[in-house]
């Protein structure tokens, strides 16, 4: 079964045939040229696959898309503002291995002790936060300049320095 990656979000319709906006996190300008397919999620943890007709850049997180069976500005309406995903072999090939959004998937290590896998990151001025499942909740976990040691990404792991006490609010 595919791993999926959340890539952003469809933020607004545009113009009258169906197109959308599409605010990625990838990290670098992209039409995403030679994606065929993208995944909205329409309830929680249940993802549709929508195929792709065209896509022209917009900014530099921002794309305009057009998708197959989305003809009006109200069909459009309808899939937002929803999150969009990718399967794991196309988000490798348009993330910017800079981006922090490159960093799903990876594993968090705190010295030694593998607190789990990211699942989401989320981009804030001055941190990002890495969420992980550990010990079986949702735990956000603060990357900075700070704590973040060393990054290993031949074995896709992240070693951080967690301040004392930060886990156990998850216990």
């Amino acid at each position: 079964m595919p791993q999926y990656f959340k890539i952003g979000k469809l933020a607004a319709s545009h113009g009258l045939s169906g197109e959308l906006v599409l605010q990625h996190s990838l990290g670098k300008k992209t039409s995403l040229k030679g994606l065929e397919t993208i995944y909205i999620e329409v309830s929680k943890d249940n993802l549709l696959p929508y195929f792709i007709q065209k896509t022209s850049i917009k900014s530099d997180e921002e794309i305009y898309i057009k998708l197959e069976g989305v003809d009006t500005k109200e069909t459009a309406r309808k899939l937002t503002p929803r999150e969009a995903w990718m399967e794991e072999t196309d988000f490798k090939k348009f993330a910017a291995q800079s981006a922090p959004i490159s960093l799903l998937g990876y594993s968090l290590m705190d010295g030694e002790n593998n607190l789990g896998e990211i699942i989401e990151v989320i981009e804030q001025p001055h941190q990002v936060l890495c969420t992980i499942l550990y010990k079986g909740k949702e735990a956000l976990i603060p990357v900075h300049e700070h704590n973040l040691i060393k990054m290993d990404k031949k074995n896709k792991k992240v070693f951080v320095e967690l301040p004392e006490g930060l886990l156990d609010i998850y216990s």
